[in-house]
């Protein structure tokens, strides 16, 4: 799977982790940055990343940030994008279950590195369920 990744400063460190952990699964990583934990803002790395996923680039994306907050709000401006912010297994479970959820964005300040591949791992592997859910999705991309 392509897989797009992008983090603030103070989620670069996971974000590394995250993609050698990708990548040994077999995964294709498109990094988006940042490249150190040297200050930066987030919307300048986390919109080309979702950019990616809404235009069928990536398949999917993960970004991180000290609370993940701010990258999944930068994320979600996206027509398409369902960036959901994941604190456990079970939030990343329901993501992909009930609302397709093709991006996720984590917190490292959060939680440790053991739960944030957790995480990434069960995101990737829960299928959509579908059903009942299609019709709440497509409201999602309808215009306001």
């Amino acid at each position: 799977m392509k897989i797009a990744l992008a983090s603030d400063h103070a989620g670069f460190e996971y974000k590394e982790q995250i993609k050698e952990h990708l990548t040994r699964a077999g995964h294709e990583v498109r990094d988006f940055g940042t490249n150190s934990n040297q200050s930066v803002d987030y919307p300048d790395f986390i919109r080309p990343a979702a950019r990616a996923v809404a235009t069928g680039e990536c398949e999917r994306g993960i970004v991180l940030g000290g609370s993940g907050n701010g990258e999944a709000m930068a994320a979600n401006r996206f027509r398409g994008v369902r960036c959901a912010l994941c604190w456990n297994v079970e939030s990343a479970r329901m993501a992909r279950l009930h609302n397709d959820a093709n991006m996720i964005s984590l917190g490292q300040r959060m939680m440790d590195l053991e739960t944030a591949l957790a995480i990434v791992d069960t995101w990737l592997c829960t299928p959509f369920e579908g059903g009942r859910h299609l019709p709440r999705l497509r409201k999602l991309d309808e215009t306001t």
